[in-house]
């Protein structure tokens, strides 16, 4: 008889049903906590988490209960299960708060979140969640030797969320929406100061402004381009060593130039 790779897995699959159901069926609590150690210790984390919570009932009020609820929220981690982890680290630092384990658990609960944060496009609602978890735990933990990992991971989801905001004011400012686009690349500017783009942000506010003069009625062009020096100006104040002082020195002569065509009509 030929076997095939499907069928192969098939099989192997039949026996561990089996095999599980068998293991659940013993009505030996520490015979079936024994499997689940070996299931964990040799990765089959479904099969582990299974048994695991079949005997969490009887052994709830035994000492082997921490470690038992510590490896069942593995499980899901490892899983990649990572909505219902996080639940399960937060239900162990409520059951046992002076476990030793605690500090591993809440950080592990952050990280959580950490792993749930989509691509810079998509919902940042874990990413969020992800900065305020984590500055909670190096505040909770001030002497922990995890909280140079949790200060790399708040720098990497600010990034991830300023990226993100990048991203909807350039979309404006490609849609010719340049108004919005000014405000919007402003107010990134002003949520990330120590950015190593900040000099591009305010060069894309002060062409937004310029762009938007450029198609204001004429009765309000004055008034916008004197808008758009005025960028300039703070611009080469902020950024005297910027590489992008020549485009910024452009739009000023242009903003002058644009103001004493308009004074002379």
């Amino acid at each position: 008889m030929k076997f095939t790779p499907i069928l192969i897995i098939s099989l192997l699959l039949a026996g561990c049903g089996k095999s599980i159901s068998k293991i659940l069926k013993n009505p030996d609590p520490h015979y079936k906590l024994r499997m689940a150690e070996q299931y964990f210790v040799k990765e089959k984390y479904g099969l582990a988490q299974e048994v695991y919570e079949d005997i969490m009932p009887y052994f709830k009020t035994e000492k082997e209960f921490e470690d038992i609820y510590y490896k069942y929220a593995y499980c899901a981690y490892y899983q990649h299960d990572y909505l219902n982890a996080e639940n399960l680290f937060k239900s162990f630092l409520q059951i046992f708060p002076n476990s030793k384990k605690a500090e591993e658990l809440d950080y592990m609960r952050a990280f959580c979140f950490y792993q749930q944060s989509p691509k810079p496009e998509l919902d940042q609602t874990n990413t969020i969640k992800t900065i305020g978890m984590m500055q909670t735990f190096i505040n909770t933990h001030p002497g922990s030797e995890r909280n140079k990992e949790a200060t790399e991971i708040i720098a990497k989801c600010r990034q991830k969320l300023e990226i993100k905001d990048y991203k909807s004011a350039k979309l404006y400012y490609d849609l010719g929406q340049f108004r919005a686009a000014g405000v919007t690349f402003t107010t990134l500017l002003n949520n990330y100061p120590e950015s190593e783009k900040a000099d591009e942000y305010k060069l894309m506010i002060i062409k937004s402004y310029y762009k938007f003069a450029e198609l204001s009625i004429e009765e309000k062009k004055e008034e916008r381009f004197n808008q758009v020096i005025d960028e300039c100006n703070e611009f080469t104040d902020r950024f005297p060593e910027s590489k992008l002082k020549n485009e910024v020195n452009q739009y000023y002569k242009q903003s002058e130039n644009k103001i004493k065509s308009l004074t002379n009509e």
